[in-house]
């Protein structure tokens, strides 16, 4: 069995990472209608729901992706807050958004960390646990 077979049989394709205090739950999908198999490319969508699950209140600064394709390239992508917001979010608050992720191959990863600041000030990191893109074409 292929990777991407056995990844396309394993079930669900998203993820469920707690760390220090934030929950992150990611549920990609494919985008049939902004992909084009035939010119190799490949389109998914992912909604991200981050949850507050700690005792402090904290707001998202920075995003780190590492992106790989299904031939194992990887591309690094940072940047501030997420689709323009820098959610502030007290216990039990939760954000979510959804972005896109295009790619040459019809299959890859998506893995990476959000950083935080507190109320006290203190940075950390809550970590944004691998998840799939699988397209029907694998």
């Amino acid at each position: 069995m292929t990777v991407a077979a056995s990844l396309k049989s394993s079930g669900d394709p998203g993820s469920n990472t707690s760390t220090n205090g934030l929950r992150v739950v990611v549920r990609p999908f494919y985008i049939a209608e902004q992909s084009q198999p035939e010119h190799s490319k490949f389109a998914w969508g992912y909604r991200i729901r981050m949850t507050n699950e700690g005792d402090k209140r904290c707001r998202l600064l920075r995003r780190h992706w590492m992106i790989v394709d299904g031939e194992g390239e990887r591309k690094e992508v940072h940047g501030e807050g997420v689709v323009g917001h820098f959610p502030d979010l007290s216990p039990g608050e939760f954000f979510e958004y959804t972005s896109f992720c295009p790619l040459e191959y019809p299959w890859g990863t998506m893995e990476g960390t959000y950083e935080f600041v507190d109320e006290n000030g203190e940075h950390f990191e809550a970590v944004i646990g691998r998840f799939f893109l699988v397209s029907p074409h694998v």
